[in-house]
Order: structure tokens, then C-alpha cells, then sequence
């Protein structure tokens, strides 16, 4: 096949400060019809003595400038995005169009609930149905990212254990959990106890009990990733919630990977208690820069009480906000959720349906477990069976025979014009490559991505300094990234002048 990525023309461009001249401007601002005013007398020595040095251009120039930066970008609108663990689908149009309708987006989100029926009813709407995708009681919308949601969710078991008189600190973390879990633990003020999966790549019931030896009446609760994040499904669920639950603990469910399950399993339904959701991965909001992000947390009744403040309630005038909750964790953030990002997963739903819901995770497992078939041969799998979502390959065959590591190929792929897979994450895998296609990837993409793959494994063997120095045809090449973490430009200065 040929190469995704061919030479074209790619502008330079200066930091913005360094455009325009002193005096120019790209805006008409009308003569001021109100008295002027004395900053100094205002603000005493915190008034600036000298005016900002902010940067004077046309407005040619500040669009040019930042078209072309956009020009510098990778992202899913151009080309398929393999990161695993991240789910970075397709974002499709018709959820921007929804979420731009002028009643939405000029909502003011302190706009009184009786001029606010329709925003509500949406949110209130999309709550329910991600609580019967969960199998859960309730949803809150209120978490602003997926690590908020987590953190929502442990304050809850928290505070429901507090309700009891209890307050067990320990939470257990098996390693193949989602990354971000232990640290949602500190926040907390909650102890993480990590302990093993099983040479199989999911938790044994065995090791459960062996890491909850001598935990007696601290149990807190389990966070548990499923599928996880080797790609499995942890196939002890209902064994692994019932042994936490005799020990008065709570089962905390990651979300982060339901984009593999929907419609074919809830966690509700095995005794999970909370989870979160990632509405930037499952029901294709935007990541990154496109967001703000969504993540909101599914949970049973028994931790209704404790969800936060205010929650959407449907009464006989219509729906309003109740913040009489005198149990509730409290507000998490400013306003009741992303509304943008609400608005973007409730048309993503509402376009496919549960069928299309159905379909969406059929697909994403077919297509992880292509991609695993083209390259099994190639490159070792973690673990040789069947995947859900993602498929964990590593480099320990290719660097014994090579020398070339993960972050070599990973490297040498942006010459391909595809952009790194998740490189060594999760942990308990060397070199590892975890690369998740999602449903939206048609088969050709898949491909041509695993031929570059393969060609890449060619290169290794017949030239190895070829991947080592990669990437070659890319703006700029091969990065000291150990100095660009310690010793990172995050100012711009002006040049000293000569």
C-alpha cells in the first residue's frame, strides 16, 4: 500500500508576538461613552505602570497565524487516532449542529429554571438513559472529566460509609485498573492497595482474597476497570463484588471502557455500586482541546442520597433544580454539568438508538480483534486471546532481534501519517503498544494501519537506525522528550536585542 502521509507545502510560523508592529490592530472599537477611568487611583500599586505587551497585528495576520497552527495539528477529523485506553472516535457532525442551536448555545447557565425547561428536560432525559445503559438507579451529569467522576464517586462510598458509622480507608486497585484510580484515592483521603491480576490478564478471585488478608473491618471498597485495560473482560465479576461485599465494602466500576459493552452488559446488573462514564470516549464528545470534558457517575440507590447537589427533579410545573439534599457530597463544580457536552451525547444516543448503541460496541470489538489477527504474527500480543476494545502488543521479540523499542515505532508510524498508539501503558506489559481502532474505522483504515506496521517491523530488521532516528518526514524530528519534561519553554520572551 502507499504511505498515508506525503511531502506538501507546510507554512513557518512565529510565535504571535513576534508578527504585526507597534500601532496595529485588527479591530474597530467605537469612542468611549462612559467616563474614563483613573487605574491607578483604582488599584493603587497593583495599576500597571506600562501597558501590556500584547501583541498588535491585522487581522489577516491572527487568522493566518492561527489557521496555520491548526495546519500543525493531528487530529481525528483527518486521520484515524489508535490511542488506546482512549477511545478517540469520530466525532460526528450532526452532535455540533444540536449542540449550536442558538437555544443551547446562548443559554446563560444562570438562566432561572422556568426559562430553562428545555436544557433541563435534556439533561434530566440523558441521565436516565445512561443510568438504564449502566444498570444503575441514577445518574449525576455534574463531574467535569472522567477523574472528577472517579473522585465523585468515592466521596460517595465515603460518605455512605461515614452514614454507617464506618470509616474503612483501604480501596483496592488491581494493576490492570484504569491509570488515574489511585490518585482519585488520595484526593479522597483513602488508601490504594494495588495488587495483581493473574497470568490470564484479569483479576483471579484468589488474588482478591489474598490482598484482602488482614484487611478485617478497612475495606473500603474495590475500583475495578472492565474491560480493563489490557483490552479483557474480567469474566469473576459477580464472585469479585460478592467478596468485597461481605466485607461491607463498596464496588467502584471504571467506565472508561463501556464503549466495548453497550447493550451487551451493565455493570448494575453484577453488583456494581458507582461508575463513571466518559462521555468524550463512549458517546463521542469532543477530546482534548474540542471538549470541555463530561464524566458523569452512575450509581444505585443506596448512594442516591450522597449524590451531588442540586440534582434535576421532574415535578407537576415542569423540572427544576433541588438543592435540599442534606446528605449530598456537596457541588463538585460552578454549574450543573457541560451542558455542550450533555447535549452532544443525548443526539449521539438519540441518532442511533439502542440498536445503533448495540451495534457500536459489535463493532469495536471487531475491528480491535482485526487488527489483532493482522499483526499477531508480527508483533506478540500481551496476551494471545480474544480482545474487547483493544489489542495489547509488545516489543520484546522486535528489541531481542533489533534493538528497536516501542517508542521507535511509534515514532517511525508518524512517517506512515498515522499517528503513536498508546505506547508503555498499562505497566504490567513491556514495551507495550496498546492501540484501540473504535467502531468508526472502516476496514481499509485498519489496514493500511497494520501494513505500516508491518513495513515498520521490516525496516527494524533491514535498517534499525532508520526507526531509531525516526521521524523523518515530520516538521521537526526526534525530540529529547526526557529534556522537554524536565527543562520544559512554557514562556515566551523577547530576543535580546544585539
Amino acid at each position: 500500500m502507499e504511505k498515508e502521509a506525503i511531502r506538501g507545502i507546510q507554512f513557518r510560523e512565529l510565535p504571535i508576538f513576534e508578527r504585526g508592529a507597534p500601532g496595529r490592530t485588527g479591530a474597530s472599537l467605537p469612542t468611549l461613552d462612559v467616563p474614563a477611568i483613573d487605574s491607578s487611583a483604582i488599584f493603587g500599586a497593583y495599576a500597571r505602570k506600562t501597558a501590556a505587551a500584547l501583541p498588535e497585528v491585522s487581522e489577516p495576520e491572527a487568522f493566518r497565524h492561527f489557521v496555520r497552527l491548526s495546519q500543525w495539528n493531528y487530529c481525528i477529523d483527518s486521520q484515524f487516532y489508535p490511542l488506546g485506553s482512549c477511545t478517540m472516535k469520530f466525532n460526528p457532525k450532526v452532535n455540533e449542529w444540536a449542540a449550536r442551536l442558538p437555544g443551547f448555545a446562548r443559554l446563560h447557565p444562570l438562566t432561572p429554571d422556568k426559562y430553562a425547561q428545555g436544557a433541563l428536560e435534556i439533561t434530566f432525559r440523558l441521565e436516565r438513559i445512561l443510568a438504564e445503559i449502566a444498570g444503575m438507579d441514577a445518574v449525576s451529569l455534574q463531574p467535569a472529566a472522567g477523574a472528577q467522576g472517579e473522585l465523585t464517586g468515592l466521596m460517595m462510598i465515603r460518605a455512605y460509609h461515614e452514614s454507617k458509622g464506618r470509616s474503612p480507608r483501604k480501596v483496592f486497585i488491581p494493576d490492570t485498573a484504569h491509570g488515574t484510580n489511585p490518585a482519585s484515592c488520595a484526593l479522597n483521603g483513602l488508601t490504594a492497595v494495588p495488587f495483581p491480576s493473574g497470568p490470564s490478564g484479569v483479576v483471579e478471585p484468589a488474588a482478591l482474597a489474598r490482598a484482602l488478608e488482614g484487611a478485617d473491618d478497612d475495606v473500603a471498597a474495590i475500583m475495578i476497570t472492565n474491560p480493563n485495560t489490557i483490552g479483557l473482560y474480567e469474566s469473576s465479576m459477580p464472585t469479585l463484588v460478592k467478596m468485597i461485599h461481605d466485607k461491607g465494602g463498596l464496588v467502584y466500576g471504571d467506565g472508561a471502557n463501556m464503549n466495548a459493552v453497550l447493550g451487551r452488559a451493565r455493570p448494575g446488573d453484577v453488583g456494581v455500586d458507582v461508575m463513571q462514564y466518559n462521555l468524550h470516549k463512549t458517546f463521542t464528545t469532543p477530546h482534548g482541546g474540542g471538549g470541555p470534558g463530561a464524566g458523569p457517575v452512575a450509581f444505585k440507590n443506596h448512594l442516591e442520597p450522597f449524590a451531588p447537589s442540586p440534582v434535576i427533579v421532574k415535578a407537576e410545573g415542569g423540572y427544576r433544580l433541588d438543592d435540599q439534599r442534606p446528605h449530598s457530597v456537596g457541588r463538585l463544580r460552578s454549574f450543573n454539568g457541560q451542558f455542550g457536552m450533555i447535549v452532544r451525547a443525548y443526539t449521539y444516543i438519540r441518532e442511533l438508538g439502542a440498536d445503533g448503541l448495540k451495534s457500536v460496541s459489535d463493532l469495536a470489538v471487531l475491528n480491535a480483534n482485526y487488527l489483532a489477527a493482522l499483526l499477531r504474527a508480527h508483533y506478540p500480543l500481551a496476551f494471545d486471546r480474544t480482545c474487547m476494545h483493544e489489542a495489547v502488543f509488545t516489543d520484546s521479540e522486535l528489541e531481542r532481534q533489533t534493538g528497536v523499542k516501542t517508542l521507535d515505532v511509534a515514532k517511525r508510524l508518524i512517517d506512515y501519517g498515522f499517528h503513536p498508539p498508546t505506547v508503555y501503558f498499562p505497566l504490567v506489559v513491556k514495551g507495550a503498544m496498546m492501540i484501540e481502532p473504535t467502531e468508526t474505522e472502516s476496514k481499509e483504515t485498519i489496514e493500511a494501519f497494520a501494513d505500516a506496521m508491518i513495513r515498520i517491523k521490516e525496516e527494524a530488521q533491514r535498517d534499525p537506525e532508520l526507526v531509531k532516528t525516526a521521524p523523518h518526514d515530520s516538521r521537526v524530528g526526534r525530540m529529547d522528550e526526557a529534556r522537554a519534561a524536565r527543562k520544559p519553554v512554557l514562556r515566551w520572551r523577547p530576543k535580546a536585542s544585539v
